[in-house]
Protein backbone atom coordinates (compact mmCIF):
# COMPACT_ATOMS: atom_id res chain seq x y z
CA UNK A 1 0.00 0.00 0.00
CA UNK A 2 2.70 2.08 0.86
CA UNK A 3 3.81 1.57 -3.33
CA UNK A 4 0.68 3.08 -4.31
CA UNK A 5 0.84 5.95 -2.07
CA UNK A 6 4.05 6.82 -3.05
CA UNK A 7 3.14 6.68 -6.49
CA UNK A 8 0.25 8.82 -6.04
CA UNK A 9 2.26 11.00 -3.42
CA UNK A 10 4.80 11.56 -6.99
CA UNK A 11 2.28 11.83 -9.30
CA UNK A 12 0.41 15.04 -7.35
CA UNK A 13 -2.31 12.93 -6.47
CA UNK A 14 -2.34 13.75 -2.62
CA UNK A 15 -5.63 14.42 -0.29
CA UNK A 16 -5.34 17.85 0.83
CA UNK A 17 -5.71 19.32 4.56
CA UNK A 18 -7.86 22.74 3.31
CA UNK A 19 -10.72 22.60 1.05
CA UNK A 20 -11.99 18.98 2.42
CA UNK A 21 -15.73 18.52 2.35
CA UNK A 22 -15.80 14.99 2.67
CA UNK A 23 -12.27 13.44 2.45
CA UNK A 24 -10.79 15.57 -0.19
CA UNK A 25 -10.29 13.45 -3.04
CA UNK A 26 -11.97 16.06 -5.63
CA UNK A 27 -10.00 19.25 -3.87
CA UNK A 28 -6.74 16.43 -4.63
CA UNK A 29 -7.97 15.69 -7.95
CA UNK A 30 -8.75 19.61 -8.58
CA UNK A 31 -5.22 20.86 -7.37
CA UNK A 32 -3.79 17.74 -9.73
CA UNK A 33 -5.06 19.67 -12.42
CA UNK A 34 -5.12 23.07 -11.91
CA UNK A 35 -9.05 23.30 -10.85
CA UNK A 36 -10.79 25.24 -8.25
CA UNK A 37 -12.02 22.54 -5.64
CA UNK A 38 -15.51 22.75 -6.29
CA UNK A 39 -15.24 23.15 -9.97
CA UNK A 40 -13.55 19.50 -9.81
CA UNK A 41 -16.68 18.63 -7.39
CA UNK A 42 -19.31 19.95 -10.12
CA UNK A 43 -17.40 17.86 -12.71
CA UNK A 44 -17.46 14.49 -10.62
CA UNK A 45 -21.02 15.26 -10.17
CA UNK A 46 -21.78 15.75 -13.92
CA UNK A 47 -19.93 12.71 -14.51
CA UNK A 48 -22.24 10.66 -12.32
CA UNK A 49 -25.40 11.69 -14.21
CA UNK A 50 -23.51 10.56 -17.53
CA UNK A 51 -22.40 7.33 -15.66
CA UNK A 52 -24.56 5.94 -12.93
CA UNK A 53 -23.05 4.37 -10.24
CA UNK A 54 -19.54 5.27 -11.02
CA UNK A 55 -18.24 7.73 -8.53
CA UNK A 56 -19.96 5.39 -6.01
CA UNK A 57 -17.50 3.08 -6.74
CA UNK A 58 -14.16 5.33 -7.85
CA UNK A 59 -14.55 8.40 -4.60
CA UNK A 60 -14.15 5.76 -1.69
CA UNK A 61 -11.54 3.43 -3.88
CA UNK A 62 -9.64 6.85 -4.69
CA UNK A 63 -10.12 8.31 -1.07
CA UNK A 64 -8.12 4.78 0.24
CA UNK A 65 -5.52 5.26 -2.69
CA UNK A 66 -4.39 8.71 -1.93
CA UNK A 67 -2.34 9.65 0.90
CA UNK A 68 -2.93 12.79 2.45
CA UNK A 69 -0.53 15.42 3.03
CA UNK A 70 0.12 14.82 6.74
CA UNK A 71 0.98 11.04 5.60
CA UNK A 72 3.47 12.17 3.08
CA UNK A 73 5.32 15.25 4.70
CA UNK A 74 3.99 17.46 1.62
CA UNK A 75 3.60 21.00 3.37
CA UNK A 76 2.08 24.18 1.45
CA UNK A 77 4.61 27.03 0.27
CA UNK A 78 5.44 28.52 3.69
CA UNK A 79 4.17 32.35 4.29
CA UNK A 80 7.07 34.68 4.66
CA UNK A 81 7.11 36.54 7.93
CA UNK A 82 6.17 39.74 7.89
CA UNK A 83 9.03 42.48 9.03
CA UNK A 84 7.77 43.77 13.03
CA UNK A 85 8.22 47.48 12.89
Amino acid sequence: MNDIHQTFAQQGLVRPRDGRVLGGVCAGLGRRFGLAPWTARLLFVLLLMVIPGSQILAYPILWILMPSEETVGVRPSPVPPTPAT
